[in-house]
């Protein structure tokens, strides 16, 4: 038997807080067993779940691994505004005139991630 990804992890200094963020850009939900101060939070959307764990480390530097998100209702620029406004930073913006490219951004801890375009946008 093979194993499958349950979840993908990440250390943070306040797991709640990261997990709404998150739970904000994927339109999910955190766990009904996770609170406020909780040292872990659990968030789950269509396709993914995505569990944060407090942890007494500050992040110092890039990530090696890192999500491409997808949007599936909005364009990429939408859908980097949207999550600007809850919370995230500009790492790196590689969009090219032609329309093609993505945005890196920084969730309110400083995990980056890419925005790229939507299927729509891609003519698939």
């Amino acid at each position: 038997m093979t194993s499958l990804v349950r979840h993908l992890t990440f250390d943070c200094s306040d797991a709640y807080a990261l997990g709404q963020f998150w739970a904000g850009v994927l339109d999910g939900k955190i766990s009904d067993e996770d609170f406020p101060g909780d040292p872990e939070a659990l968030v789950t959307a269509p396709g993914s779940a995505l569990l944060f764990v407090t942890v007494p480390d500050a992040k110092i530097v890039k990530n090696r691994v890192h999500m491409d998100l997808q949007p599936q209702d909005r364009t990429r620029d939408e859908e980097v505004e949207r999550i600007l406004a809850l919370g995230a930073t500009v790492v790196g913006d590689h969009r090219n005139p032609d329309g093609t490219g993505w945005v890196t951004l920084a969730d309110p801890e400083g995990n980056e991630f890419c925005v790229e375009r939507s299927a729509a946008e891609r003519g698939k």
